[in-house]
């Protein structure tokens, strides 16, 4: 008997130290398709994906960065899909940020090999030019509940620290409970000194991100169009749900909307994961929602999200936990337990 899933990409963060050898750990098998990537990275005089991945040290400043980490996360991501097991009918495909390029490639629209030119060539000029930054803040409460009145006043703080002369800050990614935000210089640290420090942690800066998903990255998403302007998208296999919550159907879908959408709208726009989830599960409606290596920090954003809607009756974090221990719905590659049931070692 089959098990439907919604497949989830990661994007950028998802490859740190633990991950350190993922390739090589759970993915011994993929010579083949590994050699491919490698020659590409030393045809452009970069260090091949393998090596990278089968050092003996890790540093953020090196594996951080954007012309190292999003090689390593496709590579491992996309190795991830080719290990499910025989019985898992993938029936959608989505991802946050950057994990939308790895899920052209894991839904069909393009060749292994492509879609990981698109992730060698925009993870390079994002981190030539690394235009901005990024930070993350939570609106929701302890449970998991969706506040929203917390939300609006973040956001409105957002919009008020936009309007300031010299200062540039905007939403940049939903996702789940949290927000990221990005922005230049003064614009992130006027909101670090404007909300409250949460946990330790937040207002969290994210070290090597540039201020993805707003305008700030106009000049990368046209020199990514110009590089990348032969590449030839294909009907996708499964749907795709992309950044907005819409559908990409197969044997339905404009390709060169979809071209236009991955490098226009959803370089320098807002990317709602948080309604790419919900949308893949309310249209989908899945067993599971598997999301694929490296790291396992999306799989929580995937739970409040699917919280967040109610989601067969879950209202908080309490309700996930309970599910998750009778019956596991969200899966992550990323942790060796979970791992095991949707590969089946």
């Amino acid at each position: 008997m089959s098990r439907t899933a919604v497949l989830i990409c990661p994007g950028r963060g998802t490859y740190n130290k633990p991950e350190l050898g993922y390739l090589h750990r759970h993915h011994a098998d993929k010579a083949a398709l590994f050699a491919d990537f490698d020659a590409t990275r030393a045809a452009q005089g970069q260090e091949e994906v393998t090596a990278l991945d089968g050092a003996t040290r890790y540093s953020v400043s090196k594996y951080g960065r954007g012309d190292v980490a999003s090689p390593l996360i496709y590579a491992s991501a996309l190795a991830d899909v080719q290990s499910l097991t025989e019985d898992i009918e993938v029936v959608a495909v989505t991802g946050n940020s950057m994990g939308w390029y790895i899920a052209l490639a894991a839904a069909g629209a393009l060749a292994p090999q492509q879609g990981f030119e698109l992730v060698n060539t925009m993870g390079t000029l994002m981190q030539q030019h690394l235009i901005g930054g990024q930070l993350v803040y939570p609106f929701m409460g302890a449970d998991w509940q969706n506040d929203r009145a917390r939300r609006a006043e973040l956001l409105q703080l957002v919009a008020e620290i936009n309007e300031r002369a010299d200062h540039m800050l905007a939403l940049s990614i939903e996702l789940g409970g949290m927000l990221v935000l990005a922005g230049d210089a003064a614009g992130l640290a006027a909101f670090e000194a404007a909300v409250p420090v949460l946990g330790g942690r937040f207002p969290m800066r994210l070290a090597n991100h540039a201020g993805f998903h707003t305008a700030l990255q106009a000049p990368v998403a046209a020199e990514g169009r110009r590089r990348l302007q032969a590449m030839m998208l294909a009907q996708p296999e499964v749907p795709l749900v992309d950044g907005r919550g819409a559908i990409w159907q197969p044997g339905a879908t404009d390709l060169r909307a979809l071209w236009g959408y991955t490098l226009g709208h959803q370089v320098v726009e807002p990317y709602d994961f948080t309604r790419a989830v919900q949308t893949a599960a309310a249209e989908f409606a899945p067993d599971l929602f598997i999301v694929t290596g490296p790291g396992s920090t999306l799989g929580g954003a995937v739970a409040q999200s699917l919280v967040h809607r109610g989601w067969q009756g879950m209202r908080g974090k309490a309700d996930f936990k309970a599910r998750q221990e009778s019956d596991p719905l969200v899966i992550s590659m990323g942790d060796a337990h979970q791992r095991a049931l949707v590969t089946g070692r």
